[in-house]
């Protein structure tokens, strides 16, 4: 891995087109960033050049982050690329952290929201599905007949969310006490098909038993 980044930063690998080779610092950016946000968009302010760096590059970054554990993807669609962790297997890892309740919840509403916005033709070409906090309270409540975390609660759960690429945040209307969201592509990324069918049968297994 070290011929590897050594070889892409001192110029052996061919930059982008119209581009110079990466700095040190900024392909060690690039690793930083995925790590910390997972979804990773051409247009996530704040990132410099890990965009087109991880996209250009992505055979180095699929063999790095495969000795991780990751599977690193790019869509092109999408105009993003991401880590995908692998469901099977005991992890150690920051990514694989297991989720509190209400943090489950809203990642499973958020999910449901993105469907809906899909069925419905409501996505726009960047492939976001605007909707607001209320939406995804009422959401929460209707498939899982669970309450809601409280507002500020919810918010701090989408921040979370946010910062891992699945959502932006919009500005909080204090007159209709909520705050509009833009569901991003990232969400099937946090929470994959696999884990829809393990959580719908979990809120199930609930309804049973209440």
């Amino acid at each position: 891995m070290l011929e590897a980044f050594r070889a892409i930063v001192d110029g052996d690998e061919p930059p982008p087109p119209g581009a110079r080779a990466p700095s040190d610092e900024e392909l060690t950016r690039a690793l930083q960033v995925l790590l910390k946000s997972q979804c990773v968009y051409s247009g996530t302010p704040g990132i410099g050049r890990t965009y087109d760096l991880t996209r250009h590059y992505a055979p180095f970054f699929q063999s790095y982050f495969a000795c991780l554990g990751y599977g690193f993807e790019v869509s092109h669609r999408d105009q993003m690329v991401f880590l995908r962790v692998p469901p099977e297997g005991v992890r150690h890892d920051g990514q694989a952290e297991r989720l509190r309740k209400d943090e489950t919840l809203v990642l499973l509403a958020l999910r449901l929201a993105y469907e809906e916005g899909l069925r419905d033709h409501r996505v726009t070409t960047e492939g976001v599905v605007e909707c607001t906090t209320d939406d995804i309270a009422e959401s929460i409540r209707t498939a899982t007949r669970s309450d809601p975390p409280e507002e500020t609660r919810l918010l701090e759960i989408l921040r979370l969310f946010s910062r891992k690429g699945a959502l932006r945040l919009g500005e909080r209307d204090k007159t209709e006490k909520l705050t509009p969201l833009m569901v991003l592509p990232g969400i099937g990324v946090l929470s994959p098909d696999a884990w829809m069918e393990h959580v719908r049968a979990w809120a199930s297994a609930g309804d049973d038993a209440a």
